[in-house]
């Protein structure tokens, strides 16, 4: 048995590890769009939308306002996707398991990447489909992989944010790619390489991951993926012992006086003002991001005049702090995490104490999101790095402050629809990222300072949801005193 109990925690600590990998190399790809942007101009997509125009003093200059124009469709497109999809993916993952998901994923993934593999300017509209799978199939690796945190309970928070910090680092393989193709490989043997990267994924599918879900609490020796038949019987056995040991539990509940307490059921979860005011402030942050980076390579060109190799440093200087999000995230997690192992208050729930946690990293991600936004909305080259630095702080804490919200305010039973259905309502709100870039780019006539300073307004409404989750608190402290002087 310790010998066992040994390989489990080795095991563990195998999934725990290679799905960070998974993450940090391949999930979110498609936000490191500025890199690839730059890419794929120097080998021409899009560039049959170029006009010669009369610039000033009677010269000729290129206009391209219409290539960037398409180029921000394309991610406005693939990052609504990105989000939409998990609605029918997180009901696909909650109904039939990892294993489907994750092999959904890997085919989406997969032919995303050989669509991009094959992609040349003369067929520069076979970006909207690729960019479009390799961001579900990317999701679909993160949903997967923050399970795992169910195996490590006392830093579950830790980790869901983690893995969503290596989520948002992944943004720098598209820079990797850019660096290759700058020393000579082609964008060719680059995603070919992708591709045969899915072997990889499919193994860690079959041997690391479990075929349905990873449970929380976990049952004491909890085994999962492909094991040997010692093992495998052990695990039958003790499946066996837990079910009858389960049923022995309600049985003792149903012959005790004391009240149970009813889960949530989904219906009362999203009508919830929790849930209405956390899609809120997800919403109006997640547009910020996308707009930032859907926006960053036409933005770059007005500030330093076109150069070239200006533009290539800063796009450059993006995509590695883009590495930082990894690094970022955990901060988010030991936020949610720093009551474990503290006492609570008289009468006060594991879930109360999570709650309350919650409401610092709600607030610390709305001020960021503002300096964020009121530092791209200065029109100051050198102060971009600063922007870049508190944009993959923000977007760190944003997405894993989401998944960790969400498991510690609603049933663990349903986090794979919350969390897919929360994603799918904000990506409808992010669309205006495409409508407000087309303003800046038409009626402003390239200006975006009108459109920046709505943006910084828009962002000061992230501040009502931790204040609601504030008030909500106060009020079960209140409902425990009224119940305990009874």
């Amino acid at each position: 048995m310790l010998g066992l109990g040994k390989g489990l925690t080795v095991k563990r600590c195998l999934t725990f590890a290679t799905g960070l990998v998974e993450c940090l190399c391949f999930a979110g790809a498609v936000f490191g769009w500025a890199s690839l942007v730059f890419v794929l101009k120097t080998e021409g997509f899009f560039s049959s939308l170029c006009v010669n125009t009369t610039g000033v003093n009677a010269t000729q200059v290129l206009d391209c306002r219409g290539q960037d124009e398409q180029f921000s469709l394309v991610f406005t497109i693939a990052s609504f996707m990105n989000n939409f999809l998990m609605l029918p993916n997180g009901f696909l993952f909650d109904r039939f398991g990892t294993t489907v998901a994750r092999i959904l994923g890997i085919c989406l993934y997969t032919l995303g990447s050989l669509m991009l593999a094959f992609s040349t300017a003369v067929f520069s509209n076979l970006l909207f489909p690729a960019i479009s799978l390799l961001a579900v199939g990317g999701i679909l690796f993160l949903m997967t992989n923050m399970q795992v945190a169910n195996m490590f309970g006392a830093r579950r928070s830790t980790i869901i944010t983690l893995y969503n910090g290596a989520f948002d680092s992944s943004s720098a393989l598209f820079l990797v790619i850019k660096l290759l193709y700058e020393a000579g490989v082609s964008l060719l043997a680059s995603f070919l390489f992708l591709c045969a990267c899915s072997v990889l994924h499919l193994l860690r599918t079959f041997f690391l991951l479990p075929r349905k879900h990873i449970p929380y609490p976990l049952p004491d020796e909890y085994t999962y993926g492909i094991t040997c038949g010692k093992s495998k019987t052990l695990s039958s056995e003790q499946t066996k012992d837990n079910g009858n040991a389960q049923k022995t539990r309600e049985e003792m509940l149903q012959n005790t006086d004391d009240p149970v307490k009813q889960e949530k059921s989904f219906r009362e979860c999203l009508m919830s003002r929790l849930f209405v005011l956390h899609l809120l402030w997800l919403s109006v942050m997640q547009l910020r991001h996308y707009l930032f980076i859907g926006t960053l390579n036409p933005v770059l060109q007005r500030l330093t005049e076109g150069e070239p190799s200006l533009v290539s440093r800063y796009i450059n200087a993006f995509a590695i702090t883009q590495l930082c999000g990894v690094l970022c995230a955990p901060w988010n997690g030991l936020i949610f995490d720093r009551h474990k192992g503290k006492p609570r208050a008289a009468g006060e729930s594991e879930q109360e104490a999570d709650l309350h946690a919650s409401i610092l990293s709600l607030f610390l991600t709305a001020l960021q999101c503002v300096l964020f936004s009121v530092c791209a909305a200065t029109p100051y080259l050198p102060l971009q790095y600063l922007t870049f630095i508190l944009q993959v702080l923000n977007r760190s804490f944003l997405f894993g402050g989401n998944a960790a919200f969400l498991s510690v305010a609603f049933p663990s039973c349903h986090f794979g629809k919350l969390f897919s259905l929360v994603l799918a309502l904000s990506a409808v709100f992010s669309v205006l990222q495409y409508p407000l870039f087309a303003l800046v780019n038409g009626p402003l006539g390239g200006d975006p300072l009108y459109v920046n300073v709505g943006l910084v307004l828009l962002s000061l409404l992230a501040f009502i949801h931790p204040l609601s989750v504030l008030l909500h608190c106060r009020s079960l402290a209140s409902q425990r005193a009224i119940s305990a002087s009874s």
